[in-house]
Protein backbone atom coordinates (compact mmCIF):
# COMPACT_ATOMS: atom_id res chain seq x y z
CA UNK A 1 0.00 0.00 0.00
CA UNK A 2 1.53 3.17 -0.61
CA UNK A 3 1.99 5.96 1.86
CA UNK A 4 -0.52 8.22 0.51
CA UNK A 5 -3.21 5.31 0.33
CA UNK A 6 -2.08 4.65 3.93
CA UNK A 7 -2.49 8.02 5.27
CA UNK A 8 -5.81 8.80 3.14
CA UNK A 9 -6.58 5.60 5.29
CA UNK A 10 -5.62 6.27 8.69
CA UNK A 11 -7.49 9.76 7.90
CA UNK A 12 -10.44 8.46 7.26
CA UNK A 13 -10.77 6.20 9.87
CA UNK A 14 -10.63 9.19 11.88
CA UNK A 15 -13.51 10.55 10.48
CA UNK A 16 -16.89 9.98 12.68
CA UNK A 17 -19.56 7.05 11.67
CA UNK A 18 -21.65 9.28 9.32
CA UNK A 19 -18.91 10.56 7.77
CA UNK A 20 -16.96 7.56 6.60
CA UNK A 21 -20.60 5.86 5.72
CA UNK A 22 -20.69 9.25 3.53
CA UNK A 23 -17.41 8.77 2.47
CA UNK A 24 -17.99 4.96 1.17
CA UNK A 25 -21.19 5.83 -0.78
CA UNK A 26 -19.19 8.18 -2.71
CA UNK A 27 -16.35 6.19 -3.40
CA UNK A 28 -18.44 3.33 -4.26
CA UNK A 29 -20.54 5.75 -6.87
CA UNK A 30 -17.39 6.76 -8.30
CA UNK A 31 -16.95 3.39 -9.84
CA UNK A 32 -17.88 2.71 -13.80
CA UNK A 33 -21.33 1.73 -13.30
CA UNK A 34 -21.96 -1.30 -16.04
CA UNK A 35 -25.09 0.24 -18.07
CA UNK A 36 -26.43 -2.92 -19.17
CA UNK A 37 -26.43 -4.45 -15.21
CA UNK A 38 -28.32 -1.15 -14.02
CA UNK A 39 -30.51 -1.85 -17.32
CA UNK A 40 -31.68 -5.04 -16.29
CA UNK A 41 -31.52 -4.52 -12.48
CA UNK A 42 -34.28 -1.82 -13.36
CA UNK A 43 -36.21 -4.29 -15.71
CA UNK A 44 -36.08 -6.43 -12.36
CA UNK A 45 -37.24 -3.71 -10.11
CA UNK A 46 -40.16 -2.70 -12.38
CA UNK A 47 -41.43 -6.40 -12.63
CA UNK A 48 -41.71 -7.07 -9.52
CA UNK A 49 -43.23 -3.41 -8.63
CA UNK A 50 -46.14 -4.91 -11.20
CA UNK A 51 -46.66 -8.32 -9.91
CA UNK A 52 -47.09 -6.16 -6.20
CA UNK A 53 -49.89 -3.92 -7.85
CA UNK A 54 -51.67 -6.62 -9.51
CA UNK A 55 -51.59 -8.84 -6.66
CA UNK A 56 -50.12 -11.87 -7.66
CA UNK A 57 -47.19 -11.88 -5.32
CA UNK A 58 -47.54 -10.40 -1.35
CA UNK A 59 -45.05 -8.09 0.34
CA UNK A 60 -43.02 -9.86 2.88
CA UNK A 61 -41.64 -7.11 6.00
CA UNK A 62 -38.25 -6.79 5.75
CA UNK A 63 -37.57 -8.35 9.32
CA UNK A 64 -39.53 -11.21 8.41
CA UNK A 65 -37.32 -11.60 4.89
CA UNK A 66 -34.48 -11.74 6.59
CA UNK A 67 -35.94 -14.26 9.38
CA UNK A 68 -36.65 -16.50 6.61
CA UNK A 69 -33.23 -16.41 4.80
CA UNK A 70 -31.12 -16.81 8.19
CA UNK A 71 -33.29 -19.93 8.85
CA UNK A 72 -32.25 -21.10 5.05
CA UNK A 73 -28.57 -20.31 5.86
CA UNK A 74 -28.19 -22.43 9.46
Amino acid sequence: MSTTLETIEAEALQLPPSDRSHLVERLLVSFDADKELEEAWAREADKREAELDSGTVDAVPGEQAMERLRARLG
